[in-house]
């Protein structure tokens, strides 16, 4: 059996940062990733969004990490070069009915310390982006767009220069907790690990389930909520993203923009029971109803089928909304594992602070 210091569950932008993490740390580690290649779930099937850190309760996990990775991320980027944009984000009231609550989300954001987050009428909303139809608006400086798979291919960089090494097509297939360390059966071998990281994302409760020795009980049950995006044929009339009010389990059909400038509409929310990233072409009727609150020129026949995503949620539909669960031995007895569970947005923003997180409860 080959033994080896720390093992990362996972080569999506959370496990490729936390193995960077852990390599710069001095740690001897290897990637496993079911895969054919890194990012295929989540972390390419996303908005690329660069969160300011608006929506989520104080002093939770999602609202520290976004604000505490958010200013990382932007420093990272700057110093690999990794294409990214502060192009700034515009969240909308679309009638009179929905300012208390766009009050409220601005309440939020101040208590979460997004100091640069700006109240606006819908004149002054207008006069930033003239095609847009709003009574009123938030302006968040701090939200911007990135290259995701530019970042997982720079994390993965930094990640083997430190020593870390990468086996694609390596499916964790079960294991288990024993006084010597944590046994996992991977693509028909066995690791005997001090350290392991379950960063899995979709897939991070099935893997935990499947490690005999760590309590049942501990293990969230997994939530898939699919959100499709269409894309816009020509041009938006937008510089900013333009983002409705939160909905229930997730953000709204929002605008992003590449930075090419090419823009997409989503992700909507869909309960599914499995992993199925198809996109049906009906879904368009919806898209179009929910951005003419805001865009009412949006021309027919606009939007063409893009890509979905599925969010690896630990709630389920009626649920309110479950933080991020980062669990280390504390929470389920197993020495040298942490688990990650529910990382969804902000994920992709917070994936520094995260795996300082993950490095810090392992070292």
């Amino acid at each position: 059996m080959d033994r080896i210091d720390s093992v990362v569950i996972g080569a999506g932008v959370i496990g490729l940062a936390a193995a960077r993490a852990l390599a710069e740390a001095g740690r001897e580690v290897v990637i496993v990733e079911a895969e054919r290649a890194i990012g295929q779930h989540a972390s390419s099937r996303n908005s690329e969004v660069i969160h300011a850190g608006l929506y989520y309760p104080a002093g939770s996990l999602k609202a520290r990490l976004c604000v505490a990775g958010r200013d990382a991320l932007y420093r990272y980027c700057a110093e690999r070069a990794i294409p990214h944009a502060r192009l700034g984000k515009l969240i909308v009231a679309s009638r009179d009915g929905q300012l208390a609550k766009l009050a409220a989300l601005e309440q939020q954001a101040r208590a979460n310390g997004v100091a640069d987050i700006q109240r606006l009428s819908a004149r002054e909303a207008r006069a930033l982006e003239p095609a847009l139809d709003c009574a009123a608006a938030l302006l968040s400086p701090s939200t911007g767009i990135i290259d995701s798979h530019a970042l997982m291919l720079s994390l993965l960089g930094d990640a083997e220069a430190a020593g870390a090494q990468l086996a694609l097509e390596s499916p964790v297939t079960g294991g288990e907790a024993t006084r010597g360390g944590i046994v996992l059966r991977v693509a028909g071998m066995e690791l005997l690990a001090e350290r392991v990281v379950n960063a899995a994302g979709l897939f991070a409760p099935s893997v935990a389930l499947s490690l005999a020795g760590l309590p049942a009980a501990a293990i969230p049950l997994a939530h898939y909520a699919r959100g499709v995006y269409f894309s816009l044929q020509g041009r938006a009339p937008f510089s900013r993203l333009i983002y409705p009010l939160p909905e229930a389990g997730g953000l709204g059909s929002h605008l992003t923009l590449d930075l090419s400038g090419q823009a997409r509409f989503g992700p909507d929310v869909e309960w599914v029971d499995q992993v199925d990233y198809r996109v049906d072409p009906a879904r368009a009727a919806a898209f179009y109803c929910a951005v003419r609150a805001w865009w009412p020129q949006l021309p027919d026949g606009a939007l063409s089928p893009g890509y979905a995503g599925i969010r690896a949620k630990i709630a389920g539909l009626g649920q309110p909304d479950a933080d991020f669960v980062i669990q280390g031995p504390a929470a389920h007895g197993v020495k040298g594992l942490v688990n990650l569970f529910g990382i969804e947005s902000p994920g992709l923003t917070s994936c520094l602070a995260i795996a300082d997180a993950v490095a810090a409860l392992l070292d």
